[in-house]
């Protein structure tokens, strides 16, 4: 079974404590505008990956008998909570850049 507290430090709403949305957004709207949209390209990237992964793993597990590869597991978690935090800035509930602006947790 998952661990429920495994994106607390990514997503800490799911950990009980709720982070704080901002009241209005300091950087320039131009600028994040901009970033926005350089993300939203990203993002559309990210789910083809995202695809890509799910089929190398299913013929993985096909062929190791239902054992996952942890590499590719683990790509998978480290592109979701990037596709998260990337989701909580350009729909205004975080200041926070994600990767390439900010270090890739």
């Amino acid at each position: 079974m998952a661990d429920p507290h495994e994106f607390d430090h990514v997503m800490p709403e799911m950990g009980g404590k709720k982070p704080v949305r901002p009241e209005e957004i300091s950087e320039n709207i131009g600028a994040r505008i901009l970033h926005s949209i350089i993300i939203w390209v990203m993002m559309s990237f990210a789910s083809t990956i995202i695809g890509v992964l799910a089929v190398l793993q299913a013929i993985i597990m096909l062929m190791n008998g239902k054992k996952p590869n942890d590499r590719v597991a683990d790509a998978g978690t480290d592109i979701g909570i990037w596709f998260a935090k990337a989701t909580r800035y350009i729909t205004g509930d975080s200041e926070v850049k994600p990767w390439p602006w900010t270090e890739l947790d």
